[in-house]
């Protein structure tokens, strides 16, 4: 898609509004969806909600509702899927902040889990938050062409050994080691794009969508998946810490692999440029009906934190 075409799609398509409108229904649906903080054991509903309610960009639940939205369906449908994708990305995050993992003090501009609660209610937190993705997503809808059996498919998949914990495996055998940039990008489909991937592919299943719609949304998640991380590896070694709202250098300071170690800054912004615009190009079956879609890609891109 030419960037003059994009531009206009952009200008005529409120990014600010959708987001905040999103967030805002998928807060409600989280807040109901989860146990109160007074439930007993209280301890783990604190932890679980402390995370979960920590002010990320809710960027996979963002994702679920535009692809929805690029097929025809309701946000509604949508909801309980991009509420289980998010209890399962903030899960991720719960357990690569511990000691043993990545060992970071701040997410999201607050402290982690573990320094809060403690390490052990923290990995029981991240185990309870995943085991509640699939509590939720079981209670959506069926659809003629995706069953329940469908759905929890596609999210055990995609947070299972061969994609989102194969690349956080991969992530931590790879520290300290030479990374070759095949390698790198196989740590990045699973960890990073297996997800975001999941969340547009769920929000076109919850709209009944056709194999060709979902062949596009999937292409396009894998892609804009690959350079969300890019970039995240892009603003670790060029914001601050209070930018970004955790430990900014932390990949370097663990002498883990990203784009700019391995090709270098500008090499980096290029590839980023390049996955983005092929994300751009798997949208065109749905003929200028993505635009929720079309301007998440074009934020993500551009984004500083």
């Amino acid at each position: 898609m030419a960037a003059s075409k994009r531009n206009s799609t952009k200008s005529n398509f409120n990014l600010d509004a959708f987001l905040a409108s999103s967030t805002e229904q998928v807060n409600a649906a989280l807040d109901h969806f989860l146990p109160s903080e007074k439930t007993k054991p209280a301890t783990i509903h604190k932890a679980m909600r402390y995370s979960l309610f920590a002010g990320g960009k809710r960027m996979r639940p963002a994702l679920a509702l535009a692809a929805a939205a690029a097929c025809g369906g309701r946000a509604a449908d949508a909801l309980p899927l991009a509420c289980a994708v998010e209890c399962i990305h903030t899960y991720s995050l719960v357990h690569d902040d511990l000691p043993a993992m990545d060992n970071d003090d701040f997410r999201r501009g607050k402290p982690t889990n573990h320094k809060v609660f403690g390490e052990g209610i923290a990995v029981l937190a991240g185990d309870a938050l995943l085991t509640q993705a699939f509590e939720i997503a079981a209670q959506c809808r069926s659809w003629p062409r995706y069953s329940h059996r469908d759905i929890i498919l596609e999210i055990a998949r995609a947070s299972g050994s061969l994609q989102l914990i194969a690349g956080q495996v991969a992530d931590l055998e790879g520290e300290g080691k030479k990374t070759s940039a095949a390698q790198l990008k196989y740590i990045h489909e699973r960890k990073t794009s297996a997800l975001l991937c999941c969340s547009a592919r769920l929000g076109g299943m919850s709209a009944n969508c056709s194999p060709t719609q979902l062949a596009a949304l999937t292409d396009f998640g894998y892609h804009v998946g690959l350079a969300f991380q890019v970039i995240d590896d892009i603003l670790d070694v060029t914001q601050t810490s209070e930018q970004l709202g955790k430990t900014a250098g932390k990949d370097t300071k663990a002498q883990k692999a990203t784009y700019p170690s391995i090709v270098g800054l500008e090499k980096s912004r290029k590839i980023a440029t390049e996955l983005t615009n092929k994300a751009f190009a798997s949208l065109k079956p749905f003929k200028g009906k993505a635009v929720a879609l079309e301007a998440l890609a074009e934020f993500l891109l551009k984004r500083d934190r």
